[in-house]
């Protein structure tokens, strides 16, 4: 089974076709913080290049992304920073 930083990768190459993505899983740095899961994938550092992002604001950005994750995915998270770039 694909675990988080996978399912993210693959549901932003699909939805974006980015120039630029790197996911990074950030969740040992946060290893006795609140949403903290063992096991990690639970705190993630996305870098994302692509057009389709090309004149939108950055919260519209932000929730062009939240989208193509999906809730479920979504709700599986407990925090997302993002980097995105046109």
């Amino acid at each position: 089974m694909a675990g988080r930083a996978d399912k993210i990768e693959v549901a932003l190459r699909k939805a974006f076709s980015p120039r630029v993505l790197e996911v990074v899983d950030e969740s040992e740095a946060h290893r006795g913080h609140a949403g903290f899961q063992d096991g990690g994938e639970s705190h993630f550092r996305v870098t994302l290049e692509s057009e389709a992002f090309q004149g939108l604001g950055r919260i519209a950005k932000h929730r062009a992304v939240h989208a193509a994750l999906g809730k479920e995915l979504i709700s599986e998270i407990h925090a997302l920073a993002l980097t995105i770039r046109e």
